[in-house]
């Protein structure tokens, strides 16, 4: 898998703006991705150094709109913890 198909877009709340102070980035990645082709990808394309990568697997859930019923996208989301010492400005550097 090629390092700009891993990471697909940030994720951005007011939750995941919290974790900015401490270092912690969250990202919505291609699910057939692991922790370690997550960790290479980040350190390169932003080039900084990771401390650890966590990974949740969101399923998709069953939606109706009146008769109609239909699923949400299923998706991974990847919380990345920077070393100490390393910032990202992920507004200005995407």
């Amino acid at each position: 898998m090629h390092l700009t198909e891993v990471i697909k877009k940030p994720l951005l709340s007011e939750k995941t703006y919290v974790g900015h102070a401490d270092g912690e980035y969250t990202f919505i990645v291609d699910k057939r991705a692991n922790k370690v082709q997550i960790k290479k990808a980040f350190e390169e394309i932003f080039k900084v150094k990771i401390k650890t990568v966590r990974t949740m697997n969101y399923d998709a859930k069953e939606k109706r709109m009146g008769k109609f019923v239909g699923k949400t996208v299923s998706y991974k989301k990847a919380i990345i913890i920077l070393a100490e010492g390393e910032k990202l400005d992920l507004l200005n550097d995407l």
